[in-house]
């Protein structure tokens, strides 16, 4: 379970570097951040960090922004990057709530979006709060490019399944899916793992994934 409360968290995220605050100030001009105009990557609920920072050293030409809604989640990326040896460029951090991302990236701004590992939200009346579901899916159109793509991993069936039955209605469709990623040759090449998807995957759960396109 997520700590959602740590004394002084939000104060030590104020200070830091490598997150941005008022996001919303750099909608349609977040090239500007990095220097570059190179393509932008973001991960929504990005934990504590470990996927998109080994993303960004695996790609240093694509810039990354991981979004993360709890402050207490978020001050162990930002003291994950602050362990590390040397600065990773092409990486910055939001503290925020996905559900206003159309306020902070603006159309055809982003290329591509990871959800790793999302709260299930297993009630049917919280549906509309699953991240791959048609409100967010809806959401994500309105930021993504028109070639873009978006990838989502984890190890709840009963999720994944779900996330299948809403690419339909929200106008999306699946380019690849995996329903045991770790035993996919093709699916597994390049793939970086999350914590949850170390953890799950030595208990032997099966990590579920699939890219879809619209």
């Amino acid at each position: 379970m997520r700590l959602r409360n740590i004394s002084g968290s939000r104060e030590i995220i104020g200070m830091s570097g490598f997150v941005i605050h008022e996001p919303e100030n750099q909608k349609g001009n977040w090239q500007s951040i990095f220097g570059n105009n190179n393509p932008i990557h973001i991960e929504i609920g990005m934990g504590k960090g470990r996927f998109i920072m080994d993303m960004a050293k695996a790609y240093p030409d694509i810039n990354y922004i991981g979004i993360e809604k709890y402050s207490s989640v978020l001050l162990r990326a930002v003291q994950k990057m602050e362990q590390e040896k040397e600065v990773i460029p092409n990486v910055r951090f939001i503290r925020m709530d996905a559900e206003v991302i159309e306020e902070v990236f603006e159309k055809e701004e982003v290329e591509r979006i990871y959800l790793n590992f999302s709260d299930p939200w297993p009630k049917d009346r919280h549906a509309k709060r699953r991240l791959p579901s048609k409100e967010f899916l809806a959401r994500y159109d309105k930021i993504l490019k028109k070639d873009g793509r978006l990838e989502f991993k984890t190890d709840n069936k009963e999720l994944f399944m779900f996330a299948l039955e809403e690419l339909g209605v929200a106008g999306w469709r699946a380019e690849k899916v995996s329903y045991d990623l770790h035993h996919d040759e093709e699916m597994m090449q390049g793939n970086i793992m999350t914590e949850y998807e170390d953890k799950f995957s030595s208990l032997g759960n099966p990590i579920y994934k699939y890219i879809i396109v619209r």
